[in-house]
């Protein structure tokens, strides 16, 4: 019979431990990097999409895409302005940029608080911003001033604005906002109807009133894609486009200008001392642009053959010192900014978020794809800004609010605002460490 010796047991116990979980996990993923084949490092495709999936993707894109767009639009009002300025500001060649840039200082602190305004604020904003910019658009029709023949401008005091600019960003909150209250009644079309498709074409009605058809154009480009994305009937769509093609063909055939723009800009080159010498000129800048340019500073058509050059041909300056790869870095900026919105408006479950999100998209891209087209000689010249590109703060104010709001969206997403807690509290306890 065998006796069990309790101290011999002990000892044994004492001598061969059992291994914290830690150091078994660490020897056996030891064991199996030394007699497994190594592990394959993922494609850049699946790299890719694995950064795009993080929480905070969203809100670097915008902010990234917004600020590499604002200084490079800083850097061409510097250069395709400086000609102009020396002419018509007594010798100062940095006039022009000056007022840029106070524009951007104004512009940036309204951004900051576009993205930290609550959701219900902004929509408590809804109708008095639309309001006011009716009221604006109206004193425009009527007491605005008159340059290049678009009766679009408004003096303020000293200083001259764009209603129809303020206009844009209103009507995307204010449609956001009907289409959020009634989500549950879309499916009716009445309810899609009324008021936002009225609202909208009055304000389109006062800014044609002014002859500013270009925009008009973007205006009924986003009353499009609101009715697109609350889920319109395809024959409400098929009827408000050929609404849309006899009042267009209508102020086309009424107006000498607009035709000859219409009718001039398959060939600029038809009438080159004219109607051409605009759109033919930006193409000649384009051209001799090649691959990377000629380098800033160094375009020759801003020496006066190129009209509006730091204004709405400023894309063309562009094109020519900065070259073909400049000009698609600003394209896929504006492609960036989309992506990064209509990510916003896939995953949020907030109706108003959504619609805003697609409205500033619509407008910021459809725009530059405006301005682009004009300079290409694809679209006819009709006036567009390209978006915190060319100089003007009217247009630069708004779209930095607009480019505010979505930051702010992307802050609040659910993840992202959670990584964004834990980035501060890990700051904090960094800090207090220290």
């Amino acid at each position: 019979m065998t006796t069990v010796h309790p101290e011999r047991t002990r000892i044994r116990r004492f001598e061969l431990p059992a291994l914290p979980s830690r150091l078994r996990l660490r020897r056996r993923l030891a064991h199996v990097v030394a007699t497994e084949s190594p592990v394959r490092p993922r494609s850049w495709f699946a790299s890719l999409r694995a950064a795009l999936d993080r929480p905070l993707t969203s809100y670097y894109l915008l902010l990234g895409a917004s600020a590499l767009l604002l200084t490079i639009g800083l850097i061409m009002v510097l250069s395709a302005s400086s000609v102009y300025s020396y002419e018509h500001y007594d010798g100062d060649s940095y006039a022009v940029v000056r007022k840029q840039l106070v524009w951007v200082l104004i512009g940036l602190p309204l951004g900051w608080l576009a993205s930290r305004l609550p959701h219900r604020l902004i929509r408590r904003l809804a109708y008095p911003g639309f309001s006011v910019s009716l009221v604006l658009l109206l004193l425009t029709a009527f007491l605005g001033v008159r340059i290049n023949g678009n009766q679009n401008w408004l003096a303020v005091g000293p200083i001259q604005i764009q209603p129809s600019e303020i206009a844009k960003l209103a009507m995307v909150i204010w449609a956001a906002h009907i289409y959020a209250n009634k989500e549950r009644r879309l499916d009716s079309t009445h309810e899609i109807i009324v008021p936002v498709v009225p609202g909208m074409v009055l304000a389109t009605g006062l800014v044609v009133f002014g002859n500013d058809l270009g925009t008009a154009l973007v205006l009924v480009a986003l009353l499009f894609g609101e009715l697109w994305v609350v889920g319109a009937p395809r024959r409400f769509f098929t009827i408000m486009f050929s609404f849309v093609a006899v009042v267009l063909l209508a102020l086309v055939a009424t107006n000498a200008e607009r035709l000859g723009r219409i009718t001039n800009f398959l060939d600029p080159f038809n009438d080159f001392a004219g109607r051409g010498w605009q759109p033919a000129h930006g193409l000649y800048a384009l051209s001799t642009g090649g691959l990377f340019g000629q380098g800033i500073g160094a375009s020759q058509q801003k020496w006066g053959d190129l009209p509006e050059a730091h204004t709405d041909f400023i894309f063309a300056v562009l094109g020519e010192e900065l070259g073909l790869a400049g000009t698609l870095l600003v394209v896929l900026l504006f492609l960036t900014i989309a992506f990064a919105a209509l990510r916003i408006a896939r995953h949020t479950a907030d109706p108003f978020v959504r619609y805003t999100s697609f409205g500033i998209v619509v407008w910021l891209v459809g725009q530059m794809m405006i301005n682009v087209g004009m300079v290409l000689a694809l679209l006819p010249v009709i006036g567009i800004p390209l978006p915190l590109i060319s100089y003007g703060g009217s247009s630069l104010l708004p779209s930095l609010v607009a480019l505010g709001l979505l930051v702010g969206f992307a802050r609040r997403e659910p993840e992202a605002a959670r990584a964004l807690a834990q980035r501060r509290k890990l700051r904090s306890a960094g800090l207090s460490a220290r």
